[in-house]
């Protein structure tokens, strides 16, 4: 899986970078077929927002969350992709 991780008005440090990739390794463990991730931070006025798009063997998800903090705004942005890929993985394995 490749991580991009780009910022809009923020310069991403080796800390925000730890957080992220450790982030998306919990993704990894449920499933397997993700090739892409592209992880997009912005920080507008006092809101700081966290974007990403994952790309799938059948599909593309995306999430993003608005949060005062940074790592907090990651933190329920993967939480969200996690819920995704989850009902995604239930969807193309149910065979009836």
């Amino acid at each position: 899986m490749r991580v991009i991780v780009t910022g809009h008005h923020l310069e991403i440090t080796e800390a925000l970078q730890a957080h992220i990739d450790s982030k998306f390794e919990k993704l990894a463990r449920h499933f397997e077929n993700v090739t892409d991730v592209h992880v997009i931070l912005s920080v507008e006025k006092l809101i700081q927002k966290a974007e990403a798009t994952l790309h799938l063997s059948g599909a593309n998800i995306f999430a993003e969350d608005h949060q005062e903090d940074m790592y907090v705004a990651i933190d329920h942005m993967v939480d969200k992709l996690d819920r995704q890929i989850i009902k995604h993985k239930e969807k193309t394995s149910q065979h009836r």
